[in-house]
This record gives C-alpha cells, sequence and structure tokens, in this order.
C-alpha cells in the first residue's frame, strides 16, 4: 500500500527545515514535491536544472539528491536572507550556483541558457517571465510548477491565475502537460 511518507530526506534538509522555522520561513515545499522533483531530476544524467524560488534551500536539496556528478543546479531568489540558509547549508556543493537576484530580469536576458529540468517556483517563471522561462526549456525538458491546488495562504484572487496559467500551458502546441492533483497540486510541461 502506498502512503504519503516519505522515508529518506535529503542531505542537509533536517538542518535547513530548522534553520527556516527560525527565521520563520512560511512557503517551505511539500516532501512530495521534493521528492518528485529528485526523481524526475535523477532521470536525466548529466542535466542543467533551473530552480526559480530558492526560498531557503528545501527543494534544492531534493534537486540535488537526485542529480549525478555531471549535472548541475542554477537556483535564483531576490531574498537574500532566506537564500542565506541554503548557502550556508549546501553551498560547499560544486554542481550548485546560487543566485540573489531578480529572476524575471535574469530570465529576459540569460538568452544563451538552456535546461534540462526547470522547476519554477516564483512568480517569475510561473506567473510572470512565462514565455522567457519557457525559451530556457530545451526541447525534451521538463517544466515543474507546485501548488495548483488551493493553499491556506493564496491571497484573495490567486485561484484566477492559476487558472489563467493553467490554461495557458494546455493551450500551447508547444508543451504536452499533465496535472497531478496530488502534494499540493503539481503541473508538468515537457517541450516538444
Amino acid at each position: 500500500m502506498f502512503t504519503d511518507v516519505i522515508h529518506t530526506l535529503p542531505e542537509g534538509f533536517a538542518a535547513i527545515e530548522t534553520a527556516s522555522k527560525a527565521i520563520r520561513f512560511s512557503m517551505p515545499s511539500d516532501l512530495q514535491t521534493g521528492a518528485l522533483l529528485k526523481a524526475l531530476v535523477g532521470s536525466k544524467p548529466g542535466t542543467r536544472v533551473l530552480e526559480l524560488g530558492t526560498g531557503t534551500g528545501l527543494a534544492t536539496a531534493w534537486i540535488l539528491a537526485g542529480m549525478d556528478a555531471q549535472s548541475t543546479l542554477i537556483s535564483i531568489d531576490n531574498d537574500a536572507k532566506y537564500q542565506a540558509v541554503a548557502d550556508n547549508i549546501l553551498g560547499d556543493d560544486a554542481r550548485l550556483q546560487l543566485l540573489c537576484t531578480d529572476a524575471g530580469a535574469w530570465l529576459e536576458t540569460a538568452q544563451e541558457q538552456e535546461f534540462d529540468l526547470i522547476f519554477a517556483d516564483a512568480w517569475p517563471g510561473k506567473y510572470a517571465n512565462l514565455t522567457a522561462t519557457l525559451n530556457r526549456l530545451k526541447t525534451g525538458g521538463m517544466y515543474i510548477i507546485d501548488d495548483m491546488l488551493p493553499q491556506p495562504n493564496w491571497p484573495d484572487g490567486h485561484g484566477d491565475n492559476v487558472d489563467k496559467l493553467v490554461a495557458e500551458l494546455e493551450t500551447r502546441d508547444d508543451l504536452h502537460t499533465v496535472r497531478l492533483a496530488w502534494s499540493t497540486g503539481i503541473l508538468i510541461a515537457t517541450k516538444k
């Protein structure tokens, strides 16, 4: 029988979780989402991964746990206080590059960058700069977003943003999409 229990946490996860609580970080990634990211990243040896929204690094730890030694991860966040937790705990990993900058501006100017997998967990790359984000995705690459099911921290009217985004992704002719009513609500799109 399958359960929602995750038995093995990635290296650094417990320390990040403790530090996140200490600074009252209120937007942690779900364990199931993390486990899914680990499995998907692990399916692509030598992969280039982009994470939009490092936060404190909870999802970052899962992504790193799935990556092989030849894979690389660029993780972007605009909040230095939160990203410092990830840097302190995961920053020694040579496969990881943390950028503290505006992800939207970076996406619009990083024309030469292409990725095999993009996890968009921030406003830029999800509700803004979507075309620039998808332009960074290689053919056959996966675009993954979470929090597509109602969440307690959603502001009033945010459900309309989600509906608009899902409709836009599902009507694009350059993507194969699937919605998963699991975890916090996952959408995976593969670029044709």
